[in-house]
Formats: structure tokens, C-alpha cells, sequence
């Protein structure tokens, strides 16, 4: 039988921690959630000296909760502000009884972004140091190729002479390190500001760099917004002609904080052409007018599939459906990329087919050369 939420929050009350009092009661949980899979929350100390001093806390509740569980995964995050002045802190996040993830390559420092961090107060949008245009990469649903659009996008730019940077603000799923081939490795930092990492010439930044493959993060809002906020100031992504952010799906507070934070020069949204995807694009379409950011055009992805054995062309998803979809909202159609087994496997293997040659990366650079010529990127 699951264990349930009052059950939980009784055994947490029974975890002594230093000064007297107890998980529950020094209010320490947050973003507890129990259900018939998983149990997770997050131990929310006051700095990183007493996130240190809570390893054996956070340790017995682990102790605790697999005891009781049974199937129930039991998944603990610890998480700490920000220090308002000084050098930035290097991280502090666990989960389970997994190790703290520093982020630092052998003989390196560690990335000052501290996961966690709430964000900073803000009197209205910011430029990003450097970054002549800051394009987002939406869609109201997930499943539409959003993230490898942006990756190979984002090469094909770099391949026509543009200074490209990508920012992959999808924090619950981070997926371009393993798109650009960079599972594994991590970025440095002086103490004060990261350095991203380069590859295939694209200057990239990824909460994925700074953690483990596959491991969760398990964030409320704010956290989300500080470390969007963190990626955007805290890295030095150098004169680029264009920053591309590889949005999360839907409408929530990635999008928000990200229009918010910086000067957003427009968006580009992408959907398939089937109906069910289009009536969520509209609905990012939305977002962006409401938060004053212009869309720049709409992008048909899995446009056509053309059999490899016998050449014959299948439209699976329909076709022509956003070029319709963007004539009615009067926004530009930007182009369609085609259903093909290359762009999935090249992006697993972390080479991007828009790096290579042939009919796929044919039509990311012609997507790439539109941007430009209209001054979009």
C-alpha cells in the first residue's frame, strides 16, 4: 500500500536537525509531492553552510522513506539560496543519495550557477551583455521537434558566418548536450561567471551540463526563474549575432521569466501540421502577444516523410497546415523541415544533420539564410 502525504510529513517530523528542531518544524520541505509512484521534496536550507549541516538529516529521511515505501521511489533534493554578496557559491543539489554535482571537470573550478537560487529583483527586461538579438524557440506542446529544430538551427546559422549562442531553457528536460555531442562534459568558471561550452561553433549553455544525465530536477517556480536568470547574466557567451533559447512546452514560468528578464527580440514557433499541435501553437502565439514579444513566423516540422526505398511521399502529420495557420494570423511562414530518420539519429549520435550535407540540411539552411535576410538573426 503507497505511503501517503500525512504519513510522510509524520515521519519527517521526526528527523531531528541542528538547533533543536525538525524537518517539518523549521519548515524545511518543500514542493512535496506523494503519489502511488514516487515520493519527492525538496529540503530548502538557508545557505550552504547549513545545507551542509543537513547531509545527515536529509540522509535519515532517505533512511526513513525507503523503509516505508515499498514500489514508491523516494527522491530528496537539497537545495540552497544564493549568498546575496560576494564570490557566487558553487552548487549544492542532491537527489536520493546521489552526490553533490559541482559541475567541475578535473583540475577545474566549479560553475558558480547555484541551483536553487531564487531570482533577483529586476525593474523590467535586460539586455544580455554582447548579444545583438535573443530569439525564442516555442510551441504549445511538447513532441513537435521543437529542441532538435533548435539545435540544427542554430548550426545552420553558424555554418552561414553567424555567431550563434543557444541557451536550453527547457530545465525539466534539458536535452541539447546530448544533441550537440556534449553528455559528459562541463563548464568551467572564475568564480564570478561560467563559461559555456562550444561545439559544431555554437556557443551553448544547458542546465544539463551542470548535472548528471537523466538526473531530475524537482524545482518549484522560483527556482526555475532564478536559474533562467543565472544562465542569461552569469555566462559569458561573448558577441553573439544571435542567442537562441530552447523554450520548455507549453505557457508557463520559463516563458514569463525569460520576456520578463531580457530583451526578447521575437519568437519563432513550431508545430506540426495536424490540428491537435496547431491549436496549442496558437495558444503560445497568444502568450507571446500578451507578454508584448513579437512572433517572428511559424515553422511546419515533419512537414513530409519520403520513403527511402521507394521514394514514395507520405504526409503523416498532414501537410501545409501551419502555412495556412500563419497566412490566417497574418505571421510570417518561415519554412517546413521534413520527416526523416537522419535527423534523429544524427541528433543522438550529437552531430547534427544540419552540420552535414544532403536534403535535410538543405532546408535548415535555407530556414537559417530567411532569418537573416530578414534580420532576424
Amino acid at each position: 500500500m503507497a505511503v501517503s502525504r500525512e504519513r510522510v510529513l509524520q515521519e519527517l517530523a521526526q528527523i531531528a536537525v541542528p538547533g533543536g528542531g525538525n524537518l517539518v518544524s523549521d519548515d524545511l520541505v518543500r514542493a512535496l509531492h506523494v503519489d502511488s509512484e514516487t515520493i519527492r521534496f525538496v529540503i530548502e536550507a538557508a545557505d550552504a553552510v547549513q545545507a551542509r549541516a543537513l547531509t545527515d538529516a536529509e540522509a535519515e529521511a532517505k533512511r526513513r522513506l525507503a523503509a516505508l515505501a515499498g514500489d514508491q521511489k523516494v527522491q530528496i533534493v537539497m537545495t540552497a539560496p544564493a549568498a546575496p554578496r560576494g564570490p557566487a557559491p558553487q552548487v549544492v543539489a542532491r537527489s536520493g543519495d546521489a552526490q553533490p554535482q559541482t559541475g567541475a571537470p578535473q583540475g577545474g573550478e566549479p560553475p558558480s550557477l547555484k541551483i536553487g537560487r531564487h531570482p533577483t529583483p529586476q525593474a523590467g527586461p535586460a539586455p544580455v551583455s554582447g548579444v545583438a538579438r535573443i530569439v525564442a524557440i516555442g510551441s504549445g506542446k511538447g513532441g513537435v521537434g521543437k529542441s532538435t529544430l533548435t539545435s540544427n538551427l542554430a548550426v545552420a546559422l553558424a555554418r552561414q558566418g553567424r555567431r550563434v549562442g543557444l541557451l536550453d531553457a527547457d530545465i525539466y528536460g534539458p536535452s541539447q548536450p546530448r544533441m550537440l555531442g556534449l553528455t559528459g562534459q562541463r563548464p568551467t568558471s572564475d568564480g564570478q561567471m561560467i563559461e559555456p561550452l562550444r561545439a559544431h561553433g555554437v556557443t551553448t549553455m544547458s542546465l544539463g551540463l551542470m548535472m548528471k544525465e537523466g538526473e531530475a530536477v524537482v524545482w518549484r517556480g522560483p527556482m526555475l526563474m532564478g536559474a533562467l536568470q543565472q544562465m542569461l547574466n552569469q555566462v559569458k557567451w561573448g558577441e553573439l549575432d544571435v542567442l537562441l533559447v530552447d523554450l520548455p512546452p507549453g505557457t508557463g514560468d520559463v516563458q514569463l521569466s525569460l520576456c520578463q528578464k531580457a530583451q526578447v527580440s521575437g519568437a519563432i514557433i513550431v508545430s506540426t501540421p495536424q490540428d491537435v499541435a496547431l491549436i496549442d501553437a496558437r495558444r503560445a502565439i497568444d502568450m507571446f502577444d500578451k507578454l508584448k514579444t513579437p512572433v517572428l513566423g511559424l515553422v511546419e516540422n515533419m512537414s513530409t516523410y519520403i520513403c527511402p526505398n521507394c521514394g514514395h511521399e507520405a504526409h503523416l502529420f498532414g501537410h501545409g497546415g501551419v502555412a495556412a495557420e500563419a497566412a490566417q494570423l497574418g505571421l510570417p511562414f518561415l519554412g517546413e523541415i521534413p520527416l526523416n530518420l537522419e535527423v534523429r539519429l544524427a541528433g543522438d549520435a550529437g552531430t547534427p544533420v544540419a552540420a552535414g550535407d544532403g536534403p535535410v540540411a538543405e532546408a535548415f539552411t535555407r530556414l537559417a539564410q530567411r532569418l537573416i535576410a530578414g534580420g532576424m538573426a
